[in-house]
């Protein structure tokens, strides 16, 4: 496990300001952790919190960002950004797993690279943010590390989710369903799995993950950015050709 004070450097960097380091601590430990050291607080109560902050300042930019959604479409793009993959994803980008405080059986069994712990971690950093810090700084960090996602996931289909969305392009080129093909290797606590998404009997991405969806979601991410701008090519360079592919957010 790495320091707490390495995670507060880096936070530091981002909004401006240190933490105080004891919420800190509080918002990097699990209830796994402890039960097994005489009911040390753990972060349920900041997550809970952050949860909060989180929805309001993606709700917020949402709502300021796409004027012309409608409420529907709006609660659509906030589901495809506040969720345990795309959270647990972010926290992964910054190595939150390993300053989390885990219990024995939780560290055993992979908890590290967890969604479920990695998405409940980065909610109650967010929380110990807010409380320490203030609403400003809590905002800050969250454009720091969703802002992409965001951006991400206003390219998605109907479904705003990426197998949903490469099945809506490969059906509007009349090709038929997408194919996952799956591997895994390593321990069953540890496994790494690869998924190809393959259209009209060729694989058009490939994805790696430490879940089966995760690698599948990438997989069509790809698939779906290929197959999006080998339509584009041939509208630009095909007089007459209107584009075939409706990919907006309704």
């Amino acid at each position: 496990m790495r320091p707490v004070a390495e995670l507060n450097d880096y936070l530091a960097e981002v909004v401006g300001e240190r933490c105080d380091e004891a919420l800190l601590l509080r918002a990097l430990t699990h209830r796994s952790f402890s039960y097994e050291h005489n009911g040390q607080p753990h972060n349920e109560r900041l997550e809970f919190l952050g949860d909060s902050v989180l929805g309001v300042v993606v709700t917020d930019t949402l709502y300021r960002t796409h004027p012309d959604l409608s409420e529907g479409q709006l609660a659509k793009l906030r589901a495809a950004v506040v969720n345990s993959r795309a959270l647990a994803e972010v926290a992964r980008t910054i190595d939150l797993g390993e300053f989390v405080l885990l219990g024995k059986g939780e560290e055993a069994t992979g908890g590290r690279d967890k969604d479920s712990i990695l998405a409940d971690t980065t909610e109650a950093v967010i929380g110990c943010l807010y409380v320490s810090l203030g609403l400003a700084r809590a905002d800050t960090f969250i454009h720091h590390v969703l802002d992409p996602v965001m951006a991400r996931s206003a390219d998605l289909g109907a479904g705003l989710d990426w197998k949903t969305s490469l099945q809506e392009v490969a059906s509007a080129a009349e090709h038929g369903p997408p194919e996952y093909v799956l591997d895994a290797e390593g321990p069953d606590h540890d496994k790494t799995f690869t998924a190809r998404a393959v259209v009209g009997g060729e694989v058009v991405g490939t994805g790696v993950g430490r879940s089966k969806k995760l690698a599948e979601q990438q997989a069509a991410e790809h698939g779906w950015r290929l197959l999006t701008d080998r339509a584009a090519e041939v509208v630009a360079t095909t007089p007459g050709v209107a584009p075939a592919l409706d990919v907006g957010t309704d």
